[in-house]
């Protein structure tokens, strides 16, 4: 008997599970990271030189935009390194049971954005 398969998959009614959202996450918060680098790095920059590119700079980080700006890299960051966290205990053969994977998978996802809220309220 030869089952009929079907000629394509539909990608949009294909739901990704847990596990597989924070590993794209994972892969697009690094990107992220990599990509702002040089902004993280001029910013930074600019508050060890003079008073006045420190004045400069609380300018710019008082600005809405750039404040949501840090907030996203905020996430992006928290949420590479919980989720790094996870892949090297996955690479160590801990929580590669189907249960634990998703409970953790979650535990990554719901604490990155809690860390993001709580450090954010503390930062703005």
């Amino acid at each position: 008997m030869h089952k009929q398969r079907p000629v394509y998959i539909d990608l949009a009614k294909t739901r990704l599970p847990i596990p597989g959202i924070v590993s794209i996450l994972h892969r697009v918060s690094g990107v992220g990271l990599f990509i702002c680098l040089p902004l993280l790095l001029c910013l930074f920059a600019g508050t060890l030189s003079t008073e006045d590119a420190f004045n400069q700079y609380q300018a710019l980080v008082g600005n809405p935009i750039v404040k949501l700006l840090l907030l996203g890299l905020l996430w992006a960051y928290l949420h590479h390194f919980l989720a790094g966290i996870r892949f090297l205990l996955l690479d160590m053969h801990k929580g590669l049971e189907l249960e634990t994977a998703r409970n953790t998978a979650k535990l990554v996802f719901a604490a990155a954005l809690a860390l993001t809220v709580v450090l954010g309220a503390l930062l703005w």
